[in-house]
């Protein structure tokens, strides 16, 4: 578990997206076991992967659907349960199976954008990636909940060997990790 910290415009997002491949390096290169990620065939690396970032989208879809993309491989009430989402959907008629949003239903739902995260969050760890990325992933939920979200991932990556690298200003999260890394000038510092 890492935690990136530094001053706004260090690098800590740039170097995400470096690592998502949604740039290519300009010099060096990211090697996974000691592979070139763009040797790695995209569809292999992104079952790799997974990402929440702090400008995150979620769909017009069920809240299930948001998380699974019609997947049946597991269920997902005791993931919502684990990121903080139980409440929620016990008070929902229509539970797991409520549209956010009205696009697509009538009876949907507006999330608050804690609600909105957790949502994210869930999305991003549903498939057990082996290595989940986050930028400023518990950026719109409050301190406790913050914190209880980060314990919770702590865990699933224990338990699935993950390896989870954060990027965050707040600096219990950032003390949560076994390992922080500060950045400055688009450098490890």
């Amino acid at each position: 578990k890492i935690s990136i910290v530094g001053q706004n415009g260090a690098g800590k997002s740039t170097f995400i997206k470096l690592l998502c491949k949604f740039y290519r390096p300009t010099n060096g290169v990211i090697t996974i076991g000691g592979n070139n990620i763009w040797d790695i065939d995209n569809n292999q690396y992104y079952q790799l992967i997974a990402a929440v970032f702090q400008d995150y989208q979620n769909f017009a879809f069920t809240l299930e659907e948001n998380v699974t993309f019609g997947s049946t491989d597991r269920s997902v009430k005791s993931l919502f349960s684990e990121v903080g989402l139980k409440n929620l959907i016990d008070r929902l008629p229509d539970g797991i199976n409520t549209y956010i949003t009205r696009n697509f239903n009538t009876q949907g739902i507006e999330l608050s954008g804690g609600e909105n995260q957790k949502l994210a969050i869930a999305r991003a760890i549903y498939t057990h990636p082996t290595i989940l990325l986050g930028d400023e992933l518990t950026g719109n939920l409050d301190s406790t909940t913050s914190i209880s979200v980060m314990k919770f991932l702590k865990k699933m990556c224990k338990k699935y060997s993950q390896t989870m690298i954060i990027v965050t200003h707040d600096e219990r999260i950032a003390a949560m990790a076994d390992r922080i890394i500060q950045m400055k000038d688009g450098r490890v510092v």
